[in-house]
């Protein structure tokens, strides 16, 4: 009961957004429902300031909701699929993130960032944006300033690829004919979950691909997120206060979920259940998906970004270019564009 009087009002201003920014992705499938939704919560959230009742609903919204989405996406993929995908884009997944890493750290010492923002942005860029932040601040003590300035800077660039990647595709030639290519560099370029499944989702709607490009990028992104646990250890070691690392904290649950579901699929569709069965789910987790943007869009404060200052600017969109020009080498050196 608590629960619903605490996020029932965010939930439903979420679930608002998300109906309509839904049917409008129906009919324009370039741009996607989960763009729609950013931009249309963006816009609300600069004449609506103070949330009130609804920013916990909101909040809850933007992450558990996500997560949930994540999960139900799980049914309906075969784990021989999310075997085959891990092994082929690891190769790119560790070249993007070494990139972002080397990047962040030159930067930070030629402009003189400091060292906590600077590593907040190389991580979140690389591996899995506001989470992959979240699991590394308490790792190196990072403060709440510190936190606030990466995660906008990361968000700014997340809600960029997500408009902007799919054009991208396009531009360069990928092949519309099966999402293979594009959901590999969704997965390996676009540092959050949020915009992953927006760019994806939206390449799906552009070409009529059904979730073929989302389940790709998901699972592209879900096995780079596994980075989190070494690259927050490694930090951990780095610092005097070791304990302070926590592997449950750093290992997000919904990944361990998302593979239970796809077990369960597997097996369902071993015994001769047909895949179409859970078609319906996975219609579900994408208007899910939509609802999440909604609420990540609600969640964001362009003018802050602003006045934060240009230098995490700098070095989010220096690492966001090197992962993004990087997976586009190694695609083509792998033969996969």
């Amino acid at each position: 009961m608590n629960f619903i009087k605490k996020n029932l009002t965010g939930i439903m201003v979420c679930l608002m957004i998300a109906i309509p920014s839904w049917i409008l992705g129906k009919i324009f499938p370039v741009a996607g429902g989960a763009v729609i939704a950013i931009i249309a919560g963006m816009v609300i959230t600069v004449f609506w300031n103070n949330k009130g009742k609804a920013e916990a609903g909101i909040k809850w919204t933007s992450k558990m909701i996500l997560q949930t989405a994540v999960v139900l996406l799980g049914f309906g993929m075969n784990l021989g699929v999310i075997f085959q995908t891990g092994k082929q884009s690891l190769p790119i997944i560790v070249c993007t993130i070494t990139t972002s890493l080397v990047i962040a750290w030159i930067l930070q010492k030629i402009l003189k960032v400091p060292a906590n923002t600077s590593i907040l942005v190389g991580v979140g860029s690389s591996i899995c944006g506001g989470s992959a932040i979240a699991a590394t601040a308490p790792v190196i003590d990072a403060d709440d300033d510190e936190i606030a300035q990466s995660i906008a800077v990361i968000f700014f660039f997340n809600v960029l690829a997500a408009v902007f990647f799919p054009m991208l595709g396009k531009a360069i030639g990928f092949d519309t004919a099966h999402g293979d290519a594009f959901g590999i560099f969704a997965g390996t370029a676009i540092n959050d979950t949020s915009s992953v499944t927006a760019a994806a989702s939206t390449w799906d709607s552009m070409w009529n691909l059904g979730s073929e490009t989302l389940n790709k990028a998901v699972t592209v992104k879900l096995t780079r997120t596994l980075a989190i646990i070494p690259i927050t250890l490694g930090l951990s070691l780095t610092r005097t206060k070791k304990s302070s690392f926590s592997l449950k904290r750093a290992f997000p649950m919904f990944i361990l979920y998302f593979v239970i579901a796809a077990v369960i699929t597997t097996v369902c569709v071993h015994l001769g259940v047909d895949a179409s069965v859970f078609d319906p789910v996975k219609e579900l987790s994408k208007f899910m998906i939509i609802m999440a943007m909604a609420a990540i869009g609600l969640n964001s404060n362009v003018i802050r970004l602003i006045k934060t200052g240009g230098k995490p600017i700098i070095v989010g969109a220096s690492c966001w270019c090197g992962i993004t020009v990087v997976s586009l080498i190694m695609q083509h050196i792998m033969k996969i564009w």
